[in-house]
Parts: C-alpha cells; sequence; structure tokens
C-alpha cells in the first residue's frame, strides 16, 4: 500500500514539474503589445479576459497568480484615466496576461490533484453554505491547498485534502437542513402559533409529516443529494401551503353560503376575463372550469401552430443561406486583384459605418431609460447600461415583476445591435462577507442572464454572467448612498465590427 501511495505522489510531482515548465513556456511566448493598438481596446480585452477568469475560479484555484493579474487590470486602468504613456498601460497589460496565463497553468494542477474537495466545495455551495457562519473556515483551508500548489508543495496539499473535504460535506448537510429545513420548522412554529392546528390540521399535519421524514432522510442517507433536497423542497411546500389555506379557511369562516359561491365564482370569472373567454356564469361552476380548460387548449394548440410556422420561415431562411453561400463562393473563385482591392476599400467603409451606426444607437438607446432607471454610456467599443433600478429581494436572486419593464427597455437596447455578444455583472456592497457577495452576485448575475434567454434575446452562448462581488466599488462603502450606488446590475454590449481584410 505505501508503495502505491509513494508511486501516486510521485506521479502528481512529476505532472506539477511538466505543467511549471510548460507555464513558464507559456509566458515566454507571451509577447508585448503592439504600440500601435488601441489601449482601450486592449484593457477592456484584458478586463473581458479576467472577467472569464473569475468565472472559471481562477480567483480560488490559483489566487495569488490570479491577484497579481487582476493588480496589473487595476494599474493598467488606473493609467487610463490618469493620461500615462500608451507604452506603460501596455506593459501593464502584457504583465497581466502572463500572470492570468501562470493562474490558468496552476488551476489545471489544482483541478487534478484537488478533485475530490472541489466536488464537495462545489456541492456545499449549491446547496447554499455560504451564508454560513463558519462557511469562512473552509474556504480559507480550501485557498491554502490551492496556495500549497502555486508554492510546489503537492505533498501539503494532498494531505490535507480529505479533512477539507470533509468540512465541507458537514457544510452541505447543515446548509440542506439549515437553509430549507430550518425555515420549514419556522414556518410550522408560526403555523402553531396562528392557530393553524385548528383552521387546517390535515394540511398542517401533513406538513409535519413532510418535516419529519426530510429531517430522517438527511440524516440516514447523507450522500444521496438530489432526493434529500427533493423531499426538504416538498416539506417547505406543504408548510407553506398549510398558511394559506389557514388564511383561506378564516376568512371563510365569515362568510355565509352566498358569499363563499360568489366568491369562488369571482375568481372564475376574473380568469375567463384574462383568457377572452365566454361569459357562462349562468352556468354551473363545472361547466365553467370547463370553459377555462378549453381556452387555454386552444391557446396551446395555437402557440403550437406559431412555433410550427416559425420552424418553416427559419428552415426557408437557411436554405436561402446556403443558397446566398453558393453565390458568394461562385464570386470568390471568379474575383481579381482589382476585386480583391475593392473588397478592402470596401471593409474599411463599413468599420467607418459600424462606428458611426454605434454611435447613432448609443444616443437611441440613451432615450430608452430614466436617469433614476439606468446610466448608459460608451467604453471604448462597448456599450455599458448601468441598471440602476434593479432591486432583489435581501439576500436572494429571484427577479421581481416589478423590474420587467425595465429589463424589457434592456432587451431592446440588446436587440438595436446585429448579433453582439453581451456580458451581465453583478455587483454589491461590501456588506458581509467576500464570499457571500461574490456568490450572490454571480446568482443575481445568472438570473439576469436566465431572464434574458427566456425571452428569446440572445442565444445562450452570446451571454455570459459574472458575479464581481464587491471588488469593484463605484462609490464609497461607508454610506448608505455609496453602498446603494455599488449594488447594481451592469450590461455590456459588445456590437460586431467588420474585421479587417
Amino acid at each position: 500500500m505505501r508503495t502505491v501511495n509513494r508511486l501516486g505522489i510521485l506521479v502528481m510531482l512529476t505532472a506539477a514539474g511538466f505543467l511549471m515548465g510548460a507555464c513558464a513556456a507559456s509566458q515566454s511566448q507571451l509577447e508585448r503589445v503592439p504600440l500601435t493598438e488601441n489601449p482601450v481596446e486592449v484593457v477592456n480585452s484584458f478586463d473581458n479576459e479576467i472577467a472569464n477568469g473569475l468565472k472559471n475560479q481562477l480567483n480560488v484555484l490559483s489566487p495569488t497568480w490570479f491577484e497579481k493579474a487582476e493588480t496589473s487590470l487595476r494599474e493598467a486602468k488606473k493609467g487610463l484615466d490618469s493620461r500615462e504613456e500608451i507604452s506603460d498601460i501596455l506593459q501593464n497589460v502584457t504583465r497581466g496576461r502572463k500572470h492570468l496565463s501562470t493562474a490558468e497553468e496552476m488551476a489545471k494542477l489544482s483541478r487534478t490533484a484537488l478533485r475530490r474537495v472541489i466536488k464537495s466545495r462545489d456541492l456545499a455551495r449549491a446547496a447554499g453554505a455560504t451564508k454560513l457562519d463558519d462557511y469562512g473556515k473552509a474556504e480559507e483551508q480550501f485557498l491554502a491547498l490551492t496556495r500549497a500548489i502555486e508554492e510546489d508543495n503537492l505533498r501539503s496539499a494532498q494531505r490535507n485534502e480529505e479533512k477539507v473535504s470533509k468540512a465541507f460535506q458537514e457544510l452541505e448537510l447543515r446548509a440542506i437542513k439549515v437553509q430549507t429545513i430550518g425555515k420549514v420548522r419556522q414556518l410550522i412554529a408560526q403555523a402553531e402559533e396562528e392557530g393553524v392546528k385548528k383552521l387546517a390540521p390535515e394540511s398542517l399535519a401533513l406538513a409535519q409529516a413532510k418535516l419529519k421524514a426530510a429531517d430522517a432522510f438527511i440524516t440516514e442517507n447523507p450522500y444521496e443529494r438530489e432526493k434529500m433536497s427533493d423531499m426538504a423542497q416538498d416539506a417547505l411546500f406543504n408548510a407553506q401551503r398549510a398558511l394559506e389555506i389557514a388564511k383561506q379557511s378564516q376568512k371563510i369562516r365569515g362568510m355565509d353560503s352566498e358569499q363563499i359561491a360568489v366568491w369562488l365564482e369571482d375568481i372564475l370569472h376574473r380568469t375567463t376575463g384574462v383568457l377572452n373567454a365566454p361569459d357562462m356564469r349562468n352556468e354551473s361552476f363545472d361547466i365553467q372550469v370547463e370553459n377555462i380548460l378549453g381556452s387555454i387548449k386552444a391557446l396551446q394548440l395555437d402557440r403550437a401552430h406559431m412555433i410550427l410556422k416559425t420552424e418553416e420561415l427559419q428552415a426557408d431562411r437557411e436554405n436561402l443561406k446556403k443558397q446566398i453561400l453558393a453565390l458568394e463562393t461562385k464570386t470568390r473563385e471568379e474575383a481579381t486583384a482589382k476585386e480583391s482591392l475593392e473588397a478592402e476599400r470596401q471593409a474599411a467603409e463599413e468599420r467607418l459605418a459600424a462606428e458611426r451606426r454605434f454611435n447613432q444607437k448609443f444616443v437611441e438607446i440613451q432615450h430608452y431609460f430614466q436617469p433614476d432607471e439606468a446610466e448608459v454610456y460608451k467604453q471604448g467599443n462597448q456599450l455599458v447600461i448601468r441598471l440602476r433600478a434593479v432591486q432583489f429581494p435581501v439576500g436572494k436572486e429571484v427577479i421581481m415583476p416589478h423590474n420587467y419593464p425595465l429589463l424589457s427597455q434592456v432587451q431592446r437596447s440588446i436587440r438595436t445591435f446585429d448579433k453582439p455578444s453581451v456580458t451581465i455583472e453583478g455587483h454589491t456592497d461590501s456588506t458581509g462577507s467576500d464570499e457571500v457577495n461574490a456568490y450572490l452576485s454571480q446568482k443575481r448575475a445568472d438570473a439576469v442572464r436566465e431572464y434574458l434567454i427566456a425571452n428569446e434575446t440572445l442565444p445562450a452562448k452570446d451571454i455570459v454572467a459574472v458575479g464581481y462581488g464587491s471588488k469593484r466599488p463605484l462609490a464609497s462603502n461607508a454610506t448608505a448612498e455609496g453602498r446603494a450606488v455599488n449594488r447594481r446590475i451592469d450590461v455590456i454590449v459588445k456590437p460586431q465590427v467588420p474585421a479587417a481584410q
């Protein structure tokens, strides 16, 4: 057994040496950014590379080298703001890209050497463990492992991996119980205080049974995570349901039989009104319900028909694209040197026209928003929509309905461009721990991304969401006003730019 362990360690150390060598080679291959490049576009491009690194968790898989890359980015941005020499700004970008390349190589080794603890950490975070008070301790232990790998101390990282992995597993189980079942217990206690046992005894008993079953299952089956999560959510649903049934029971208690019938009739009538279905209040309740269900089915059939027609149009469009491609291929084969020069001239004109269109659209989009809703400005060849009015419930990532009109304006702004790429940035103030802020900002950015995808704003591959937590404040976090400014969602739209010939 000792021989096998020694062999495993030898293999990992060999891999570490190989990756360190590859890292040095990749750094030496990175060349300085030419002085002819636009410094604003270069810094924006490097900023996007840092954002991708953050999304790929380089900040925890190689914390030291990623922090160096971020420091270089901050210095480059500072140089832009203070109008430093272009050579100094581009040198910071070159240095930062070398650090980022090293971080990527170190992260590869961390993912290989710390596979078990990374999986345990991901499961704990998915369960909501970042909200637990002692999550930060486990996170620091995890960072100690990745820093040990950065320092070429692979044996130390492997020696402590099992302990840190168990810490995350315990946090995951606690998170499931505290965050989900704990809320169920709280709701059931509230229900008992409010007399739900008298108003809805069967509903309350069902919720209590669901809670007991979920608690027992989590304790006895600590590795069946999907099943325990489903049971916990079921218990929570039934606890909330018991409270609502009690409220309705209390409401009905004060009604006579006719008032109850009229109340139910009004619910059905309002539903038929929304569906534009016939008014059938002169029929039985069963017929009124059938009327509603029939109207819904008709709408579903109509939607299915529209989807089919859309698919047919898309097929026609694809056929047309193929015909155009065939014609373009033939034209390229017959093109002369003169036509090539003409193509270069046209491409230059298209780029200039694209810049003019971008400026026109920038002015147009500025008028979509009120000053208290969003701030719109240009950042190099990108458009930034800084949403001031998007608000989330405290500690949550749920998009509330009152935000839909503002997000519709964001959709309209994005669709103004032809197939752009979009980055959704989530930012918080400094209240709470860095880990909680980073996790919450990522979830909120993901929620906005999913909203845009669900509403077919762009294909999913063209929208990226990144959570920066409190790392990029716009104002001081020492005041309530400053913290309010720092809690924001930034939508960065990058239109397509015609390529140089």
